[in-house]
C-alpha cells in the first residue's frame, strides 16, 4: 500500500496497489458491457474480481478495496464520472496498471458543458493516475481518443498505448464484420494473424466492445481459444439491447438502461438493419444533455428519418425534438406520434402492433421504458393479432 494525502482536514487515503492485473474501464459508451466482456475470457484461466452490473461511483470503488482477496488472480473495475476530476478519485482509491478507454461520445455530455474536449480530458485522467508503467487500450475510430495516444504516464513515457477499431489501422482491427439473427461473427486481425469471433449480442458498436477485451486478455497471454470461447459464451446485461422474441412474430428490442445520442443512433442501426417486417421505433428523451439538449435530440430525428424505419413515437418533453426533427427531414408526419404520457403511448402501441413487428424501446433509465417493453410483451401473449397492409413508405 502507499499512502497519498487529501487537501484539508480529512485523513490520509490509502491507494490499493496491487501486483496483479488491475484492469479499468471507462468510457462514454460500453463500459459495462466490455468490463463483463473482459471477465467472461480471464475468469476462464484466473480468478477474476468484477464490479458488479454497473456499479461504477466512486463508494462502489471504495468497496472494492474490502472484497479483493488474496485469492484475486486479477480484477476488472467500471470507473464511471459524472464530473472532471472523479477518475483520479478513483485511481486514488485503487491504482490500475492496465485501463480501458471505450470511446468519447455523448453521455453526460451536459456536466462538461455539453463539449465533449471537456468529457475527453476528463477521460484522460485515467492514463495520468493510473501506474505509469501500465497500459491503455484506445479505441482508433474515436478521434478524442486517437489523441489519448502519447500522452505521458504521471509525466513518464514508460506507458504503452495498445489499439483497436474497425475504420482506421490498430493493432487489433475487426473485418468480414456480418450481422446475423443471433449474434455478430468477425475476423479480428492481430498482428498477422486472422482470428474468427462470435458474439451472441446485436448492435455493430458491440464489435469495439468485443476488441477491446479480445485485446486486453490476449495482452494478458490468455490463449485465443479462451478468448473465442468466453466472447461466445458472454450473457448480455439486461435492457441493453436484449431481443424478446413473442407471439406473432412480434420482436422487441430493450434497450431501456439508458441513452444518449450516440448510443440511440446505435441503437436505431439495429432495428434498421433488421429484416423482420413492419419497424416501429419508441424513443424516450435523453437526460444529462444540458447545452446540448435540442442539438442531440435533433439529431436522433435526422438520423432516423434517413433509415429503414416505419414508424416513430416519443415520449418525454425533449424528445418531442426527435419528432420535429425527424419530420423537417422528409419522415412521413403522418407516422410520427407524440406522446404526453404513458398511457396514451401503451394504447397506442396496442393499436399498432401487428404479426411480423419489430419494435425498439429506447430512453433514459429515469423515464422507466422497461414499462413499456413490459406492456408490449404482455399485450402480444396469448393474443392472436389482426393482420393489416401497410402504407407505402414516403421517401426521405
Amino acid at each position: 500500500m502507499s499512502v497519498k494525502k487529501k487537501a484539508g482536514k480529512t485523513r490520509p487515503q490509502k491507494t490499493l496497489i496491487l501486483n496483479k492485473p488491475v484492469i479499468a474501464v471507462t468510457g462514454s459508451a460500453g463500459k459495462t458491457t466490455t468490463k463483463e466482456m473482459i471477465f467472461a475470457i480471464l475468469n476462464r484461466r484466473m480468478s477474476t474480481y468484477r464490479s458488479m452490473y454497473n456499479k461504477n461511483f466512486l463508494g462502489n470503488t471504495r468497496a472494492h478495496v474490502k472484497r479483493l482477496r488474496d485469492e484475486h488472480e486479477a480484477a476488472v473495475l467500471e470507473f464511471g464520472i459524472l464530473r472532471s476530476g472523479h477518475i483520479q478519485q478513483h485511481c486514488r482509491i485503487i491504482q490500475p496498471n492496465m485501463g480501458v478507454i471505450t470511446n468519447i461520445g455523448t453521455a453526460h455530455i451536459g456536466n462538461f458543458e455539453g463539449k465533449a474536449g471537456r468529457l475527453a480530458m476528463a477521460k484522460s485522467e485515467l492514463i495520468r493516475n493510473m501506474k505509469p508503467t501500465g497500459t491503455v487500450f484506445i479505441n482508433r475510430d474515436c478521434p478524442y481518443s486517437r489523441r489519448f495516444a502519447g500522452q505521458p504516464f504521471r509525466g513518464s513515457f514508460a506507458g504503452r498505448f495498445v489499439t483497436f477499431g474497425i475504420e482506421q489501422e490498430a493493432d487489433y482491427r475487426a473485418e468480414h464484420i456480418v450481422m446475423e439473427a443471433d449474434g455478430i461473427s468477425f475476423v479480428c486481425q492481430i498482428g498477422q494473424q486472422s482470428e474468427a469471433f462470435f458474439i451472441p449480442m446485436l448492435g455493430g458498436h458491440n464489435v469495439y466492445n468485443a476488441l477491446a477485451a479480445i485485446a486486453v486478455a490476449h495482452t494478458l497471454g490468455i490463449p485465443l481459444s479462451d478468448i473465442r470461447q468466453g466472447l461466445r459464451q458472454f450473457q448480455p446485461q439486461k435492457k441493453r439491447l436484449v431481443c424478446y422474441r413473442l407471439n406473432n412474430n412480434v420482436q422487441v428490442l430493450d434497450d431501456t438502461y439508458s441513452s444518449n445520442p450516440d448510443a440511440a443512433k446505435a441503437a436505431i442501426d439495429v432495428l434498421s438493419q433488421s429484416e423482420h417486417g413492419t419497424k416501429v421505433a419508441v424513443l424516450a428523451s435523453m437526460l444529462e444533455m444540458g447545452k446540448y439538449e435540442v442539438q442531440g435530440h435533433e439529431e436522433v430525428g435526422q438520423y432516423l428519418s434517413s433509415k429503414n424505419v416505419d414508424y416513430l413515437y416519443t415520449f418525454g418533453s425533449s424528445a418531442r425534438h426527435i419528432a420535429r426533427a425527424a419530420i423537417r427531414a422528409g419522415f412521413p408526419a403522418e407516422r410520427v406520434m407524440h406522446c404526453a404520457n404513458k398511457e396514451v403511448l401503451h394504447r397506442s402501441l396496442a393499436k399498432r402492433v401487428k404479426p411480423d413487428t419489430t419494435i425498439l424501446v429506447k430512453g433514459s433509465h429515469k423515464l422507466k421504458m422497461g414499462e413499456t417493453v413490459e406492456f408490449l410483451r404482455k399485450v402480444t401473449a396469448g393474443r392472436k393479432l389482426p393482420r393489416k397492409k401497410l402504407p407505402n413508405r414516403k421517401q426521405a
